[in-house]
């Protein structure tokens, strides 16, 4: 396995750990905090693997991320009907 794959399941694991724990806001500063760290790892696993290891990376982030990617999808929606109305 690649050394961007093991740092990818190492994230995967760390997010997994962190969800576990409670927290008062709602982990959305360790989601913040796993973006910015996950982005460069997706794209390291992408360069390093090709795009098809990449994005099966994304699909597991995604499912960890899970209420990010639904804030991000409803506001995208937002931005979409608005352009279509006006």
């Amino acid at each position: 396995m690649s050394q961007s794959l093991t740092l990818a399941c190492v994230w995967l694991v760390t997010a997994n750990v962190i969800a576990m724990f409670p927290s008062k806001h709602a982990h959305w500063p360790a989601a913040y905090a796993l973006i910015a760290l996950g982005l460069p790892i997706l794209g390291w696993v992408g360069w390093q693997n090709g795009p098809w290891a990449a994005l099966a990376v994304l699909v597991a982030a995604a499912s960890v991320l899970r209420w990010p990617v639904r804030y991000l999808l409803r506001w995208m929606r937002g931005l979409f009907v608005r352009r279509a109305e006006g």
